[in-house]
């Protein structure tokens, strides 16, 4: 029998510090091959695509897969885990929440080995339900005492400055701009559904870290090419992925401003055989795809809570 965890087992389970320490941890096994990733697959549909990205983690002996369907009336995630010792299937999940939180862990992550270690001011480009868990993330890695936020709706920058002013315990101002967001953050999270760059590299400033974190398509862009090219470290998830999806370095290399063994997979970093930062002046970038590995990673957790707790309901495997 497999367990099947709805979104409300899965609220009721997952931190952000425990997604934070299983990605670190499955970031780390892959820099020593013990966790393997594979690159998200599309299908394209009549009205949206099919989306399918896979991992295993040898250690923990699971593999599993995301799966989900993506058009314009919404999303529906679920992710499928495995044994890789002849159990079979262990355990679905509604995986909304799963991935808006690895999501956030994913940049807390990156903050914790590339942002100075005296950042204090975080901007956020976007204000949508991404936004928080990238908030949350990188105020638990980094001393950060001001945010500040900005989207196109000032309804919308206002009401998340607002919310998350009172849950973080520091204030969350709306800025007027993208310029005014990010002037002086020490770090910069951009998580929006823009197609054209809204970060540009004349705001980009020396000693800042670049969590680029809401575009994974070819035909999407946050940074432009000038913004990405200011950056002296650039690491992403997944270095196969981004080269066929990240269309912020896909650009970049296509005009010659950056090569591809320039960027660095963030398990490499983490493991210690790349530097994320060696001194307070240096850019450094993570460009977040959302690779597999990361739902693999905290949906094994989750079944451990789950067993131990008696969360979730047994289905037939």
């Amino acid at each position: 029998m497999a367990l099947f965890l709805t979104e409300a087992d899965v609220q009721g389970l997952l931190t952000m510090e425990l997604a934070l320490e299983e990605v670190e941890a499955v970031f780390r096994a892959q820099a020593t091959g013990d966790a393997v990733n594979q690159p998200r697959y599309r299908i394209p549909l009549e009205r949206g695509a099919y989306n399918l990205m896979s991992a295993a983690w040898h250690t923990k002996g699971v593999v599993g897969h995301k799966s989900y369907v993506a058009t314009r009336g919404g999303v529906g995630f679920h992710v499928m885990l495995y044994g890789t010792r002849g159990e079979g299937l262990l355990a679905i999940f509604e995986a909304g929440r799963l991935g808006q939180v690895r999501t956030g862990a994913a940049s807390g992550v990156a903050t914790k080995f590339m942002a100075r270690e005296d950042a204090r001011v975080l901007a956020i480009i976007g204000s949508g339900y991404q936004a928080r868990t990238q908030l949350a993330a990188i105020a638990a890695v980094r001393p950060i005492e001001a945010a500040r936020v900005y989207s196109r709706s000032p309804e919308h920058r206002a009401a998340f400055a607002s919310e998350m002013s009172e849950a973080m315990g520091f204030e969350v101002a709306a800025a007027a701009s993208v310029a005014a967001c990010v002037d002086g953050a020490d770090v910069i999270a951009t998580i929006t559904g823009a197609a054209e760059p809204v970060l540009t590299g004349d705001m980009v400033l020396a000693g800042v870290h670049i969590n680029a974190a809401g575009a994974n398509s070819w035909l999407r862009r946050e940074l432009d090419t000038q913004a990405v090219a200011r950056a002296d470290v650039i690491a992403t998830d997944d270095v196969a992925q981004a080269r066929v999806e990240c269309a912020e370095l896909m650009r970049a290399v296509d005009a010659g401003r950056l090569t591809w063994g320039r960027v660095h997979e963030l398990g490499d970093i983490v493991g210690g055989s790349v530097a994320g930062r060696t001194s307070a002046g240096q850019v450094t970038l993570f460009e977040s795809q959302g690779v597999a590995l990361e739902d693999v990673a905290v949906a094994a957790r989750l079944l451990e809570l789950a067993r131990s707790t008696g969360v979730g309901t047994r289905v037939p495997s």
